[in-house]
């Protein structure tokens, strides 16, 4: 499986997306939106705010690993 390490990250507030790189070796816990300046957190059962808001999921999920 290829791993996937950058992934848009869609603001539930104002709809702004931006792409990231995702960080390998630890979870975003906090993302800050260019857009409207909102702190976003992980939706609750989630790991990390590309989990919850990203169109791909962590690398460590991809890789079907537990993650942080």
């Amino acid at each position: 499986m290829t791993l996937v390490l950058e992934a848009a990250i869609t603001c539930p507030q104002c709809s702004h997306q931006q792409t990231e790189t995702m960080p390998t070796d630890a979870c975003q816990f906090f993302y800050e939106c260019i857009g409207c300046k909102t702190l976003l957190r992980p939706k609750p059962g989630d790991c990390c705010v590309f989990c919850s808001y990203g169109s791909i999921k962590c690398p460590p999920l991809q890789q079907q690993r537990t993650c942080c």
